[in-house]
């Protein structure tokens, strides 16, 4: 993996990244690397900015979803406050199970993810789905 450098972070603020790139272990990275610099609410303001830019310019304004941005950004949050980690391939090493996109699924049942209301506003995790 490699480390986000300031100007990488400008361009996935501004929306200048190629959305085709950007895969899964990216918005990983990238909101570790916020989440390291910039306290939760405002990374989780322009992480959220940042990814509904990268979804229009890939055509695709309503890829966005806020659910899973927050849950995500709030399990990296969590990990970086239970431990001090000196990169991102180190966070990875420890926290790999980040690097699925249905990792969500302990805590949220799948037609709860797939709501619509869950695209638009944060909805906490599903009570009985916890762990």
């Amino acid at each position: 993996m490699q480390e986000v450098l300031p100007d990488e972070l400008e361009k996935f603020l501004h929306g200048a990244l190629d959305p085709a790139q950007f895969r899964h272990a990216d918005h990983i990275r990238v909101a570790f690397e916020m989440l390291r610099r910039h306290d939760f609410l405002d990374t989780a303001r322009a992480y959220s900015n940042g990814l509904k830019a990268l979804a229009s310019k890939a055509g695709r304004p309503t890829a966005y979803h806020e659910t899973i941005t927050l849950a995500f950004l709030s399990l990296i949050a969590e990990r970086l406050a239970l431990r001090s980690f000196p990169d991102f391939d180190s966070f990875a090493a420890v926290n790999g199970e980040l690097m699925d996109k249905s990792v969500l699924g302990r805590w949220y049942a799948p037609a709860r993810l797939a709501s619509e209301v869950a695209r638009k506003t944060f909805l906490l995790p599903d009570p009985a789905h916890a762990p």
